[in-house]
């Protein structure tokens, strides 16, 4: 028996061995006719079970395999390597990284001219949607979707996304961050908080849910009124109403807290292994699924009897394709319960979690540099006034003005540094190969060779960005570093060298704008992708940046952001300090919040690491201890 085992188990090995070996030696070949300069690895460091065992292979590659073969490449094979290595890779192997492994053909690229062109050929380039399919667990969405399913999944979506909702966004951000700084005004009294990252995903939900769902919701503190219907008295409420073990907030916070168990994570697995995660995730999941089939069933009627919810009614606009007879009915655009719920779960992650790490870092980042915070209040000051009443600012009359401003060169600089998403993935069509200029030259690249289009390389490139020496660490530039004033620089003489965008023939929708402030430093194409480019860029990204604007302008009006000392001195202590030692122990909290930043993961979006936190306190500008005269 025991043999027969044994038999098997080597016959396994065997096989596995061949079928490794002959795919690595035809995508060596496959790599070749390219004319490109190549890489080889012994696995496809994409893959998420190869990363899982990454402890394994990567030492047994390293000691099995001469130095010079693996000494370079290994920095793209790393666990995070897109956000720990940035364009270090592509400054020693160039910028563009063809790879052949045993399983596939793969190019990462910082090139801003081959990431513009891929981006402009849609249907050359498609997104590999078996890469998203984890994000369909709730059911086809926008993002999940190529081809004619995509394109029926966007009409369907995208006209929520105009200019007179974003003047609703950019109220509602008002309104919410005031929520958020009374509430931390309550609950900090004179010590420090961690909960940053936690109340800017809640801002975030906040506004996204009554923005493009007519959801209310409030702050810890605040009361429901008197009034409140009975929609709103269950998705707000703070206790969970009947039927659910969470509230409302508590199930999308538990969904974005567990989302990598939730889409990795068999369901059998998840619904009969008794581990605290998976049903934590499981109670989150089912609760998100039991609201969304309540507000679907709500939302049917409503359409029915035409009614329609203030702001972008992103709900409604899904379940009238289905529920009404309307002209996108009879033209055959419709979407099931399903894909109507996982839309609104994509819009729910996409419209706050992003939007929300942009705020949170922000603000770590002007509490690191607050020479960046007292430009940035001057500008809020001289924009919107110190004393007036936020809820006057008047969206037509103030964005462009804050846009063009520091708040806009904050929110680039931490798009750039910090953004959201590491790596955009696209691939050439499974059937047909593809050709692609690079440095000027022709080179055709096999069907379905895997391009990951690397954004924090990309927006780190030398050839793209103005740089000077580092003031924070004495490097020959500062690319790595945080410095928003980067974005009142000349722009590079280089965009006219670029080819014309290649004309669409189809009308998607959305915002079609830029992404930065045309009396500002204006990138090269292809080099600055937070929202990605084309035709599959990011459809809410007007929404995000006038909501980053808002939220950061309602923040620092009256405040302003400190690291907190208390590990290394009490209030007490510091009251006592003269200048040179403030300026020691602040420089500790600085150090320790940029080493923090500096360990961060991508996960979904980048995160900070493990949980991890950088303690803030929040003062009334005037009553600094640091920030009103400290340089980093």
């Amino acid at each position: 028996m025991i043999s027969s085992i044994l038999l098997l188990a080597g016959a396994f090995v065997a096989w596995l061995a061949i079928k490794f070996g002959n795919g690595l030696r035809r995508n060596i070949a496959l790599a070749k006719s390219t004319g490109l300069p190549y890489q080889v690895v012994p696995v496809n460091p994409a893959n998420n079970v190869t990363q899982a065992f990454r402890f394994i292979w990567l030492p047994l590659w390293k000691l099995l395999v001469p130095k010079k073969y693996w000494e370079d490449v290994v920095a793209v094979c790393e666990w995070n390597w897109q956000y720990r290595n940035q364009f270090s890779p592509f400054a020693k192997m160039g910028q563009n990284i063809l790879i052949a492994s045993p399983t596939n053909l793969m190019m990462h690229t910082a090139d801003p001219e081959v990431i513009h062109e891929i981006t402009s050929r849609r249907e050359d380039f498609p997104k590999p949607t078996e890469y998203y399919g984890i994000l369909a667990m709730f059911g086809r969405n926008i993002v999940t979707t190529e081809g004619a399913t995509w394109r029926m999944h966007r009409k369907v979506t995208s006209a929520s996304f105009n200019e007179k909702n974003s003047a609703l966004v950019f109220k509602a951000a008002i309104d919410q961050a005031q929520g958020m700084t009374d509430f931390w005004v309550r609950t900090q009294k004179d010590g420090s908080f961690h909960t940053v990252e936690h109340d800017t995903m809640l801002l975030a939900l906040n506004i996204i849910s009554y923005v493009g769902f007519g959801l209310r919701l409030f702050w810890p503190g605040q009361s429901l009124p008197a009034d409140a219907d009975s929609k709103m008295a269950r998705f707000a409420s703070f206790e969970p109403p009947e039927g659910h073990t969470l509230t409302f907030s508590e199930s999308i916070g538990g969904i974005l807290k567990q989302l990598l168990p939730l889409l990795l994570t068999p369901e059998a697995i998840m619904n009969n292994v008794p581990l605290r995660v998976f049903k934590e995730a499981k109670e989150a999941r089912d609760n998100y699924n039991l609201y969304m089939e309540e507000f679907l069933r709500e939302k049917v009627q409503d359409v029915r009897r035409g009614d329609k919810d203030i702001g972008m009614d992103i709900m409604g606009s899904l379940v009238a394709t289905s529920y009404q007879d309307n002209q996108e009915r009879k033209a055959g655009i419709q979407l099931d319960d399903s894909e109507i719920i996982g839309n609104a779960f994509i819009m729910f992650l996409a419209g706050h979690e992003t939007t929300a790490n942009v705020i949170h870092f922000s603000m770590l980042e002007l509490a690191n540099n607050p020479a960046a915070q007292r430009r940035l209040q001057q500008d809020i000051d001289a924009i919107l006034g110190r004393d007036t009443d936020p809820a006057t600012w008047n969206y037509e009359e103030k964005v462009n003005a804050m846009q063009a401003s520091m708040l806009g060169a904050v929110m680039n600089e931490t798009l750039r540094v910090l953004p959201p998403v590491m790596e955009v993935p696209k691939k050439t069509t499974p059937t047909k190969p593809q050709t692609l200029t690079i440095d000027g030259a022709k080179y055709t690249l096999p069907p379905n060779t895997y391009l990951g289009l690397c954004v924090s390389a990309s927006q780190r490139n030398p050839r793209s960005w103005p740089a000077r020496p580092s003031k924070i660490n004495g490097a020959p530039d500062d690319l790595n570093d945080w410095v928003p004033e980067r974005w009142f620089r000349p722009s590079l003489a280089v965009e006219e060298k670029q080819g014309a965008d290649l004309p669409e023939t189809e009308d998607f929708g959305g915002y079609a704008g830029p992404d930065t402030s045309a009396s500002m430093f204006r990138p090269v194409r292809g080099s600055y992708i937070p929202f990605s480019e084309g035709p599959r860029a990011c459809l809410g990204r007007r929404l995000a940046i006038v909501e980053v604007l808002a939220a950061l302008a309602v923040i620092f009006q009256k405040y302003s952001i400190e690291n907190a000392v208390d590990d290394w001195a009490s209030k007490e202590e510091v009251d006592a300090m003269n200048q040179n030692q403030k300026d020691a122990v602040y420089r500790k909290a600085v150090k320790r919040s940029r080493d923090v930043i500096a360990s961060c993961e991508s996960r979904i979006t980048l995160k900070l690491y493990n949980g991890q936190t950088v303690p803030l306190r929040l003062v009334r500008r005037g009553e600094e201890r640091f920030v009103n005269w400290f340089d980093s």
